[in-house]
C-alpha cells in the first residue's frame, strides 16, 4: 500500500517509472474497474497483519466494502480529470489507486462489522482490547503534545498492554517527548510493536530525531512482532532506530515495507539486527534495494533458518542479487510462502531459485509474476516445482514472456499438485497450444481451484473453450479470468453459453480482440487499459 514519505523516495515513484504515453488513460474501462474491485476482495480477505489485530473480512462484507470503495476512488479521480482535460489522465489514475489504498486501509483496520446472524461485533474484543492499544483509528494525521497526551493516557500507571499501534498518527518531537516515558514505562511488557507511518509529512531532521526517541524509550523490549513500514527511512532512519534494533533478540516478525530501503539501508539492517534464528516472517515491498541490497537482505536470509514467510517484491533486484537471494533462501527449509514479484531476476536467477525450491517441502504459495524468466526460467521452476511442494495452493508466474515452449512443464507442474486453489499465467504469449495443455492439466481433480487467469495471453476459441470446459465443473471454482485475447464474438457467447449456470465465474471479456489483429496500429484504447493496469498492479495490502 502506498503512503508518501520524507527520508527515501516517494513510494508512488517507487513502484514504476513514468513511460511516454500517446492517448488518455481516464476513465478506465468498466472491465478494469470490476478487475479493481476483484483485486480489492481479495486483500481484504487475505490473511494479513491487519487481520490478525482486527478480524478477517468475509467474502460477501469485503466484495461489499470493495465496491464502495471503488465508486469512490473513481468519483475522486474523474472529478480530479475533469479539471484537467489536456492531461494524459495519468494524475487522476495515481488519484485512483491511493484513494483505493486508504480506503482499504480504514477498512482493514474497522474490522468485521457483523456476523453471520446479524449480530453486531464490537471491534476488539474484551480480553484484547485490555492488551492490544491502538491509536491508528480515524484520519491519518498529525498529532502534537497535548493531543498524545490525552490519546496515550490509558497507558499511564498500571496495566497489561503487550501490543501497541502508533499507525497512522504523525509524531512530532512534542509528541514524541510525551509518548517517550509512557514507553518506558511498559516496554518491559511489549511484545508486539507497530510503529508505521508514523512520521509523515514531518521535516528530515525532526523525523530522525523523533525516530531516535521511540527507538530509547523501547530499547530492551523483548519483541516477536515489530513493523516499521511505510516510514521511507532510507540508511538514515534504519540508524536511527539502532537502539531498538541492537536488542532484540526474539523477532518472530519483521516488516520494512514501502521504506525506501536502498542498498545502504539494508546493509544497515544486516548489520543491526543481532539474531534473527526465531524470524519466521520478513517482509520487504517497494523499496530501492537493488542488486547491492539484495545481497545484504541474503545475509539476514542465510541466518533466518525458521523463515517460513519470505517477500521481497517490487524492490528493483536484478540477476545478480536475485542469485544472491536464491542462494541464501537454500537454508530456509520451512518456507511456506515465497513472493518474489516484479522485480529483474532473468533466466539466470530463475534457474537458480529452481536449484533451492526442492528443499521447500511445505511451500503452499509461491508469486514470481513479472521476473522476466522467459522459458527457460519458467521451465526450470516449473520442473522443480513438480517435484517438490506437494501442498502448493496458490502458483503465479504471469508477465514472465513465457510462450507454449515452457508449457509441457507447466501443465506437468500443474497436474502434480492437487491442493491448487489459483493459478496464476496472465500477460505471457501461452496462446492456444498453451491453454489446451493447461486445461488438460485441470481436467482431472483440482477440486479446490477457484481461480485461473491466463488473460492477455494471445488465446482464441477453441483454447479459451478447453479452458473453461476443464473449471466450469469444479465445486469451489470461482473465476476464470480470459479477458484481454483473441477470442472471437462467436466464441464469446459460447463461453457465456458454457457459465450460463454459473455467469459469476466468467471474468469480463470486453477486451477482448475478436480479430487478432496488430495492435499497434490503432494503440489507443487498448494500450490505454493496459498501461492502466500496470499502474494498478502494486495495489496491495
Amino acid at each position: 500500500m502506498s503512503f508518501p514519505g520524507l527520508l527515501g523516495m516517494d513510494s508512488a515513484a517507487q513502484s514504476y517509472q513514468h513511460r511516454p504515453l500517446l492517448i488518455k488513460l481516464w476513465p478506465p474501462s468498466q472491465s478494469t474497474r470490476l478487475m479493481l474491485v476483484e483485486r480489492m476482495t481479495k486483500n481484504l480477505t487475505n490473511p494479513s497483519i491487519f487481520s490478525r489485530k482486527y478480524g478477517l473480512l468475509s467474502k460477501d462484507e469485503a466484495e461489499e466494502d470493495a465496491k464502495q470503495i471503488e465508486d469512490i476512488a473513481f468519483a475522486a479521480a474523474t472529478q480530479h480529470f475533469e479539471k484537467e482535460p489536456d492531461g494524459d489522465g495519468s494524475s487522476a489514475v495515481q488519484i485512483y489507486a491511493k484513494e483505493s489504498s486508504k480506503l482499504m486501509l480504514e477498512v482493514l483496520k474497522r474490522g468485521p462489522r457483523v456476523k453471520e446472524d446479524g449480530e453486531l461485533i464490537s471491534e476488539k474484543g474484551s480480553a484484547t482490547s485490555k492488551t492490544f492499544f491502538d491509536i491508528s483509528g480515524g484520519p491519518r494525521a498529525f498529532i502534537d503534545g497535548e493531543e498524545a497526551a490525552e490519546l496515550l493516557k490509558p497507558l499511564r500507571g498500571p496495566n497489561s498492554v503487550t501490543k501497541i499501534c502508533f499507525s497512522n498518527r504523525s509524531f512530532g518531537l512534542d509528541a514524541a517527548r510525551v509518548a517517550e516515558p509512557i514507553l518506558i514505562s511498559i516496554k518491559d511488557q511489549l511484545k508486539e510493536v507497530d510503529l508505521s507511518d508514523f512520521i509523515a509529512g514531518r521535516p528530515e531532521a525532526e523525523a530522525l530525531e523523533v525516530i531516535a526517541i521511540f527507538s530509547s524509550a523501547l530499547e530492551g523490549c523483548d519483541l516477536r512482532f515489530l513493523n516499521l513500514s511505510n516510514n521511507a527511512l532510507g540508511e538514515k532512519g534504519v540508524r536511527a532506530f539502532r537502539s531498538l534494533l541492537k536488542s532484540q533478540n526474539n523477532l518472530e516478525e519483521l516488516y520494512l515495507m514501502n521504506d525506501g530501503i536502498s542498498e545502504e539501508a539494508a546493509k544497515a539492517v544486516s548489520e543491526l539486527i543481532p539474531s534473527t534464528e526465531k524470524l519466521r516472517v520478513l517482509r520487504f515491498h517497494n523499496n530501492m534495494t537493488g542488486d547491492e541490497g539484495a545481497i545484504a537482505i541474503s545475509e539476514i536470509v542465510t541466518r533466518s533458518l525458521a523463515l517460513e514467510d519470505f517477500q521481497c517484491s517490487s524492490t528493483r533486484v536484478g540477476s545478480d542479487g536475485g542469485v544472491a537471494l536464491a542462494e541464501a533462501l537454500g537454508a530456509c527449509t520451512h518456507l511456506k510462502t515465497l513472493d518474489l514479484r516484479d522485480n529483474m531476476f532473468g533466466e539466470e536467477a530463475g534457474v537458480a531459485l529452481s536449484k533451492v525450491i526442492p528443499k521447500f517441502a511445505d511451500l503452499t504459495e509461491i508469486y514470481l509474476s513479472y521476473l522476466n524468466l522467459e522459458d527457460d526460467g519458467a521451465e526450470a521452476l516449473a520442473n522443480a516445482l513438480k517435484e517438490s511442494a506437494p501442498a502448493l495452493e496458490i502458483l503465479d508466474m504471469a508477465g514472465n514472456d513465457i510462450t507454449a515452449k515452457a508449457v509441457p512443464s507447466l501443465a506437468a507442474c500443474i497436474s502434480s499438485k492437487q491442493f491448487l486453489t489459483r493459478v496464476n499465467l496472465s500477460e505471457n504469449e501461452l496462446k492456444d497450444e498453451g491453454a489446451i495443455l493447461i486445461g488438460k492439466a485441470l481436467e482431472g481433480g483440482h477440486g479446490r481451484l477457484n481461480e485461473l487467469d491466463l488473460s492477455t495471453n494471445l488465446i482464441t476459441w477453441s483454447g479459451a473453450r478447453l479452458l473453461a470446459e476443464a473449471v466450469v465443473q469444479k465445486p469451489g471454482f470461482k473465476f476464470l479470468n480470459l479477458n484481454s485475447n483473441f477470442i472471437s464474438d462467436e466464441g464469446i457467447n459460447e463461453l457465456k453459453n458454457i457459465f450460463k449456470n454459473s455467469p459469476d465465474m466468467l471474468g469480463p471479456l470486453d477486451d477482448n480482440d475478436p480479430e487478432g489483429g496488430d495492435i499497434d496500429e490503432e494503440a489507443g484504447e487498448d494500450s490505454d487499459h493496459d498501461e492502466l493496469e500496470s499502474k494498478l498492479k502494486g495495489l496491495e495490502i
